[in-house]
């Protein structure tokens, strides 16, 4: 349970302003950027929430207009230039990331119009969004560790074709409980909220795991796995590399959960320099991290063709 604080219409609870692309603006009067101390109540100055409002919209959309560009250019060249192909990689494969990056891509301009004038779309939509929002997610996560590990995507065969099957759906069901933890809420304007039960709740502490496995523990096992691998070390190429870029970008997201959740849960000490420090550096990681649906295709359509 989070520490009781007093009430005012100059002050927030910090652990909710912490977050995400959806929570870290939403709550009651950011207007002076004035919060409490849980430590001993002294005055939070702190300025990233409406910061946030004001850099958020603008980053989203430049980033959607790059993914479109970049994904589409991909496709094409997929399409277009089969022959040119030299990743000994299906192109279904990348096919696929780039589908991933797409649907990504796609939720940016609905987030984007949400932060900056309020959530009107409703908590069914809140949750789809975040439901779609993870779902590309853990299926770009899946197909990458797939690609780096095996050989199945050489060749489009009925072992590839179950595998498609078996990710795709496998990620919408790793999706769920993000779904089932998002929500909306009413602050002066309505919001979509990435978390809307308590952090030490079994559905939010299932999201956590499944994120912390996607982004830390899965890329840092593949690469273990590989260093120790002749075999697998061999069939490392920059291609293979480039599409480890997802992996790049969402780490530090993925360390961000993990202190969020370290400080919500009060297993760290609450101070005022804590939370003006960390929500801005769990926003600029989860900002990173979104730019993997423009910087992706872009880095593997200069690398796939010789």
């Amino acid at each position: 349970q989070s520490p009781s604080v007093l009430e005012s219409q100059d002050s927030l609870d910090l652990l909710d302003i912490m977050g995400n692309f959806y929570d870290d603006f939403s709550y009651n009067d950011t207007s002076n950027g004035t919060f409490l101390d849980y430590a001993d109540a002294a005055p939070c100055h702190n300025q990233y929430c409406p910061l946030f409002q004001r850099v958020a919209p603008p980053f989203l959309a430049v980033t959607c207009a790059a993914a479109v560009l970049g994904t589409g250019a991909l496709l094409v060249a997929l399409a277009k230039r089969p022959q040119a192909w030299c990743w000994p990689q299906s192109r279904v494969l990348v096919a696929q990331l780039a589908v991933g990056t797409g649907l990504f891509a796609a939720l940016l301009p609905p987030v984007a119009v949400g932060i900056r004038q309020g959530w009107q779309l409703g908590t069914g939509l809140c949750r789809l969004t975040q439901l779609l929002w993870h779902w590309s997610l853990f299926a770009q996560g899946l197909l990458v560790a797939s690609g780096s590990c095996s050989t199945i995507w050489c060749c489009w065969d009925s072992r590839s074709r179950r595998l498609v099957v078996t990710v795709w759906l496998g990620a919408l069901a790793l999706a769920v409980p993000a779904a089932l933890t998002s929500g909306t809420v009413a602050a002066p304007e309505t919001s979509c909220l990435r978390r809307s039960v308590d952090v030490l709740s079994p559905l939010y502490l299932l999201y956590l795991a499944l994120c912390l496995c996607l982004f830390l523990l899965l890329p840092a096992g593949l690469l273990a796995a590989t260093l120790a691998s002749p075999r697998l070390r061999a069939g490392w190429q920059p291609a293979v590399g480039a599409s480890w870029l997802f992996f790049g970008l969402w780490a530090p997201y993925g360390v961000g959960l993990a202190g969020d959740f370290l400080l919500r849960a009060q297993l760290l000490q609450l101070t005022c320099g804590t939370f003006e420090h960390f929500d801005h550096a769990l926003g600029l990681s989860e900002g990173l991290g979104v730019l993997h649906c423009c910087l992706a295709p872009a880095t593997l359509l200069a690398l796939q063709f010789c």
